[in-house]
């Protein structure tokens, strides 16, 4: 994490060695990109989508074989946040633990400010 900004999203060493395992699977340079849009049950939805790229204004976090992507407007949204990845009775999927959310659904994948 060489931008300070990218100091303020964590990335658990589960979702970077699934990151890392999903991508194998892509043509090289593929990253998984982490963003923030409207809608939602809850106002806002996290969305994941690989992409073959980053923007000139995106900021990377790294770790270990796992490159994640995040872009400027999205990061307000995402500080001091944690990406996690969760196997459990309900499935597996990415999960953000996320201190500026007051309130989520009950599936995780959106949240209100």
């Amino acid at each position: 994490m060489s931008d300070t900004a990218t100091q303020t999203v964590t990335v658990t060493d589960r979702a970077a060695d699934r990151i890392a395992e999903i991508v194998s699977g892509e043509p090289a340079g593929t990253m998984l990109r982490v963003s923030v849009e409207g809608g939602g049950c809850s106002g806002f939805q996290y969305k994941f989508d690989l992409v073959d790229g980053a923007a000139k204004d995106d900021i990377v976090i790294e770790k270990s074989a796992a490159r994640i992507l995040i872009d400027p407007v999205s990061l307000e949204y995402l500080a001091g946040s944690e990406i996690d990845f969760v196997d459990d009775l309900m499935g597996a999927s990415f999960k953000i633990q996320n201190p500026n959310a007051t309130a989520s659904c009950g599936c995780g994948t959106s949240f209100s400010l």
